[in-house]
C-alpha cells in the first residue's frame, strides 16, 4: 500500500461547450480495471445518442495500467490528452469519459486535443483532489490530570483527534502517518513522563482536499 496517493475527491461530472459542442466528463473513482470498462459501457448506454463516448484511465500504486480510447475520435486527439491530464495531476485509480454531441463545427486535430483536454481538467477544478494518507490509528489512556496537556499537544501537531472519551481516566483517539506510528508514541511518552498506555487500531486512508492551482 502507498504511504499516500492523490486521487479525485468524488464521483461527478461537468458540461462545457466548445464551438457548439458539448463535452461532458465523467470521472469516477476505480481500483480494478473491469470496473473502468464497466463505467465507461455505463456512460455509452446512457449517452447512446451522443457522437462519442472518449474514455482515459490509471490504475495502480505506480498507475501500472494506463488506457486512452478515441471511440471514433482521430487516433491521439481525445483518450492521449485526456490521460496525459491525469497523469500530469499525478492521479491514481482514476477513469474519466468525456462524451461529446457534435455541435456542426469541426474542431481539428489541434482542437479536439484541446477540447478534451480542458474537459477533464475543468471538471477536476470542480469536484477536487484530495490526497489520501495512510494513517495508523492509535488509542492513549491517560490520567485526568494528564489529559490537558496531552490535548494541547495533540491540536498544535500534525497529528488528528479523533475523538476523546471521558471515563474513569480520559481516552484519546488519534491518526497518525504509519510510517510515524513510532515516533508518535515516543513523542507522547516523553511529553508525559511515561504516564500513557497505547493501543493500536486499524490503518486507514484520510482524505485531505488539495488546492489546485487556477
Amino acid at each position: 500500500m502507498l504511504d499516500h496517493y492523490l486521487t479525485i475527491a468524488k464521483d461527478g461530472n461537468y458540461e462545457i461547450e466548445i464551438k457548439k459542442s458539448r463535452f461532458i466528463c465523467h470521472l469516477k473513482r476505480i481500483t480494478t480495471e473491469t470496473e473502468a470498462q464497466e463505467f465507461i459501457q455505463t456512460i455509452k448506454k446512457e449517452h447512446w445518442k451522443a457522437n462519442h463516448n472518449c474514455a482515459a484511465y490509471v490504475i495502480g500504486d505506480q498507475n501500472q495500467i494506463q488506457r486512452a480510447l478515441d471511440d471514433g475520435e482521430p487516433s491521439g486527439t481525445a483518450g492521449v490528452p485526456m490521460l496525459e491530464v491525469l497523469k500530469k495531476q499525478n492521479l491514481r485509480d482514476v477513469v474519466a469519459v468525456v462524451t461529446r454531441y457534435f455541435g456542426g463545427t469541426k474542431l481539428g486535430a489541434g482542437g479536439l486535443i484541446r477540447a478534451y483536454g480542458k474537459s477533464v481538467s475543468q471538471t477536476l477544478h470542480e469536484i477536487g483532489i484530495v490526497e489520501r494518507s495512510l494513517q495508523q490509528e492509535i488509542h492513549l489512556e491517560v490520567a485526568y490530570t494528564a489529559s490537558g496537556r496531552l490535548e494541547n499537544f495533540l491540536e498544535t501537531s500534525a497529528y488528528t483527534i479523533k475523538d476523546i472519551l471521558y471515563t474513569e481516566n480520559v481516552s484519546f483517539v488519534c491518526y497518525a502517518l504509519e510510517k510515524q506510528t513510532e515516533f508518535f508514541q515516543l513523542e507522547v511518552t516523553n511529553l508525559l513522563n511515561g504516564q500513557v498506555t497505547f493501543k493500536l487500531g486499524n490503518k486507514s486512508y484520510q482524505e485531505k482536499l488539495i488546492q489546485l492551482e487556477s
